[in-house]
């Protein structure tokens, strides 16, 4: 499928969506619009083929706007961590994807590629996680992602020509928040939670990106839910040996009790919110330590996607070379 339109990125300047501009920065004929209230990233790229508009996606009549002679709209922007309440991640996970797809219907765009998370499945039940599972979000944050995909199931039934992505743990070049950040850069690694044991699924970001435009461009794809992880599930000890290996970073070989862990997160989260800041170790995350972690990816595999980095291995070594 072509698009002759307008495509929009929302959330442009953060990790994600980001990947996605430069991914469809390649085709100089694509007339792309980004908005994301900063644009420090975005500036990278000057380009005549690509607008950028600052705006605050809560606001109906920015969207209005935004979404003015727009044909596909790859939805990113949302907060993402475990340590904001509901009730300020709703505004933007829930109420503003509400207000974007009522206007794309509106507007019949021909694709909405929404960005969900893995969140919303919650705790693993001993099997990999399948689009066709119920899901029971633990958190606020899978909470709000979950409320905000049934949004996008609602507006499908009215028309909406659309494809919820559920990426895991994402890491890769420029990741400097969340989960992926470990494997993504250099930094100390204080010690391995728990027995270290415990599976992970990753995936790079180039593949959410890659996976998020290959779906839009085939009809056929419209109207389901993917998965979106590589083949390989390290442990976690594993993983962050391996991180401090390509990144040489320090790493603490110390096997610290979860128990322990949460005990830290309490006593670091007041300070972190005096300073405005996310906690690099939030309580919540530490509740994903307990299990095993796995995605199933078949679906997306099914396809005819291939992967770009199906080994979290191969993928580390070739980001040293970064």
């Amino acid at each position: 499928m072509k698009y002759t339109g307008i495509t929009l990125i929302t959330g442009a300047n953060g990790f994600i969506g980001f990947e996605l501009l430069k991914e469809l920065s390649k085709d100089s004929n694509l007339k792309i619009r980004v908005t994301d209230i900063r644009d420090d990233k975005i500036k990278l790229f000057q380009k005549p083929n690509i607008e950028y508009i600052r705006s605050d996606i809560r606001d109906e009549k920015e969207l209005s706007s935004l979404v003015n002679g727009v044909d596909r709209i790859f939805h990113v922007a949302g907060i993402c961590n475990l340590t904001t309440s509901y009730e300020k991640l709703k505004s933007i996970n829930v109420d503003a994807v509400d207000k974007l797809t009522k206007i794309a219907v509106q507007n019949s765009v021909k694709a909405y590629i929404h960005l969900s998370s893995s969140s919303v499945y919650g705790t693993y039940q001993g099997k990999p996680f399948k689009e066709t599972d119920d899901c029971n979000p633990m958190d606020a944050y899978g909470k709000s992602k979950h409320v905000g995909e049934q949004i996008v199931s609602e507006k499908i039934k009215k028309g909406l020509n659309a494809i919820i992505l559920r990426p895991c743990t994402v890491y890769g070049p420029g990741c400097n928040d969340g989960a992926g950040k470990v494997f993504s850069r250099p930094g100390k690694i204080a010690g391995i939670p728990g027995d270290g044991k415990m599976k992970l699924a990753n995936v790079r970001v180039e593949d959410v990106a890659g996976s998020a435009i290959y779906l839009s461009e085939q009809e056929q794809f419209f109207g389901n839910i993917y998965n979106i992880s590589d083949d390989s599930n390290p442990s976690l000890e594993e993983a962050l040996d391996l991180a401090s290996k390509m990144f040489g970073s320090k790493i603490n070989k110390l096997h610290i009790p979860l128990s322990l862990l949460k005990v830290i997160a309490r006593l670091e989260s007041p300070l972190a919110k005096l300073q405005g800041k996310i906690p690099d170790l939030e309580y919540e995350a530490i509740k994903y330590l307990y299990n095993d972690y796995y995605m199933d990816n078949q679906k997306l595999k099914s396809t005819g996607y291939q992967l770009r980095y199906p080994n979290f291995v191969s993928s580390m070594e070739s980001m040293k070379l970064i």
